[in-house]
């Protein structure tokens, strides 16, 4: 009877302790949903978080960009474009996997970027956001986000494109990252780009796309040539100021601007300023035609000895001729010892009115904010007239001597320049600077440099080219270092009825076999000039014409007639 009432017993018990463990099961399995579901609202609130969080930068970058208006050259062809694309980004602090397998995972996925230490870099960086992509493409976009990292974020926006790379990038500029312009014509116009009012129209530059890639591309030939440290050189339109092509060398990518140094970032054109030496000997001839101090070509002065003034003494280059040499005989030998002669007469309140019309008192005159400010002597003794006469004591950017060969063949009338294009009859009146004889009789001494004298490798047949070669010391701290040099061409064409300027300079080239030894601008900036010209001159409206010239008929006959004179080997 006992068993009988035990039995039921343990089978209640038995019962209740399943009935038990039941429930213990179901609370188990509704904590571990409510877990799951904790976790994935976690999940979904960082997303959440992350979206708004980048979305508020993407936003504003879109913002400022959508409307941004595109800029072009001259003839139309695209220099900076607003377009559609994909940004990949990140959020470092907010990481959950591991970065070390995600960065392999990116670096496979996007090697143009950077190897796998680079993308550790950016995922282990001390910032709340970087960008790893910000031009992707849709497909990439899905590869990227099949790793399946939250903290990697992505957008549809729009993005500043550069699409000739690294050309004019100096007179572009590029964007800071919240879509403002930070340098070049980017920074110039930023507010007209965005103009609402504006439409996002586009706006044309001077620049001409097919002579800037001639330039730049001689230029950097030539650097590479002569190993120099940098290279900058100039087109301008004589009539109107326009910049036809700027070049600072070494440059940057403005797609990619943060892969960039401040050296590349620097506009050597604008910015740097140099002793120019007798690039400025033309400028120094005519003030003292202009000011009526040589009334007559046939006037000469004396260069058979170096010019001895206090402690000082000026001498001209080993292998010159040492006789008395007139005003044209003074460009065409590069006669450091009659130029001086010359500026004593003019003085130094007419040297430096002269210099101070050209604008060499101040900083270039032109749209851009990277502009650097000339080195002016603080007091003109006898002697500071005389060396700036020719190029030293005196420093300047490359585009203040651009302009100032403009002004001297142009008629006499000095323009500010400009990188944006000007319409027929709309060019900025500017300011006399010599009469249009003495500009004249500036063109036909130009011409003879070229035909005779130390710029003959810089002419281009039937262009009619003029213009001085010039090489200096490299100025420094406290003096001047003799190893350095920096060699200019400036010149114009065709001198019978002058359109461009085009200035090429080389800091600091070396001699080479071909040249001799030598590292003078007649044998380095002076050829860039010369090549150049060939290539771009008929893009430019000038018909090369071998029968044509500028006549100096009534200069050659004051020439010294020597038959037996060698050519010069050297030439500043």
């Amino acid at each position: 009877m006992t068993a009988l009432v035990a039995r039921p017993l343990v089978q209640r018990q038995t019962a209740q302790a399943r009935h038990a463990l039941v429930a213990t099961a179901h609370t188990r399995l509704m904590v571990l949903m409510l877990l799951f579901a904790a976790a994935v609202t976690l999940v979904i609130g960082r997303l959440a978080m992350l979206a708004i969080s980048s979305g508020e930068e993407a936003r504003a970058r879109v913002a400022t960009l959508a409307a941004r208006g595109d800029l072009i050259d001259r003839n139309g062809a695209p220099l900076a474009r607003t377009i559609a694309s994909w940004t990949i980004a990140v959020h470092p602090k907010k990481i959950l996997g591991d970065k070390s397998a995600i960065a392999a995972k990116l670096a496979a996925l996007m090697p143009e970027r950077g190897d796998q230490a680079w993308f550790y870099r950016q995922l282990t960086r001390d910032t709340n956001f970087a960008y790893l992509n910000q031009r992707a493409s849709p497909t990439l976009v899905e590869q990227v986000n099949a790793i399946g990292e939250p903290a990697i974020v992505f957008a549809q926006e729009t993005q500043r494109l550069y699409p000739q790379s690294t050309m004019a990038a100096h007179a572009l500029g590029f964007l800071s990252t919240d879509g403002h312009g930070m340098s070049g014509m980017e920074r110039v116009l930023d507010q007209r780009l965005l103009d609402p009012a504006e439409g996002g129209k586009p706006v044309a530059l001077s620049l001409d796309t097919r002579v800037q890639a001639a330039l730049e591309s001689e230029l950097t030939r030539a650097m590479g040539t002569f190993s120099a440290r940098g290279a900058g050189g100039v087109v301008l339109d004589v009539s109107t100021g326009e910049v036809i092509a700027m070049v600072s060398l070494p440059t940057f990518n403005p797609n990619r601007v943060g892969m960039s140094g401040s050296e590349e970032l620097r506009n050597i054109t604008t910015q740097s300023v140099f002793e120019l030496g007798s690039t400025f000997k033309p400028i120094t001839m005519a003030a003292a035609i202009d000011n009526g101090v040589v009334t007559s070509m046939d006037r000469r002065f004396d260069a058979t000895h170096p010019l001895q003034v206090g402690r000082f003494t000026i001498h001209d280059e080993r292998g010159d001729p040492k006789r008395w040499l007139n005003m044209a005989e003074t460009l065409i030998y590069s006669s450091n010892v009659a130029t001086a002669r010359v500026a004593d007469e003019v003085g130094p309140a007419r040297m430096q009115a002269m210099f101070r019309k050209l604008g060499f008192d101040t900083k270039p005159d032109i749209e851009l904010r990277e502009k650097g400010r000339p080195l002016w002597p603080g007091y003109w003794a006898r002697t500071t007239t005389m060396t700036t006469a020719y190029g030293h004591g005196i420093a300047v950017t490359p585009l203040h001597l651009a302009s100032a060969y403009a002004a001297l063949v142009n008629g006499g009338t000095w323009r500010p320049a400009t990188l944006l294009k000007v319409e027929p009859g709309h060019a900025a009146q500017g300011r006399r600077v010599i009469s249009e004889a003495t500009s004249a009789r500036m063109r036909q001494m130009l011409r003879l440099i070229v035909m005779r004298g130390t710029g003959r490798k810089g002419d281009a047949p039937g262009y009619r080219v003029g213009g001085k070669t010039g090489t200096a010391e490299a100025a420094v701290a406290g003096g001047y270092d003799r190893s350095r040099n920096v060699a200019t061409f400036a010149a114009a064409f065709p001198m019978d009825a002058p359109r461009y300027v085009v200035l090429a300079m080389l800091d600091s080239p070396q001699g080479t076999k071909e040249t001799g030894g030598w590292k003078t601008a007649a044998w380095n900036a002076a050829p860039v000039v010369g090549r150049t010209i060939a290539r771009v001159g008929a893009m430019l409206g000038v018909t090369p014409d071998e029968t044509r010239d500028i006549d100096v008929s009534d200069i050659v006959p004051t020439l010294w007639q020597d038959p037996t004179e060698k050519p010069m080997s050297g030439g500043q």
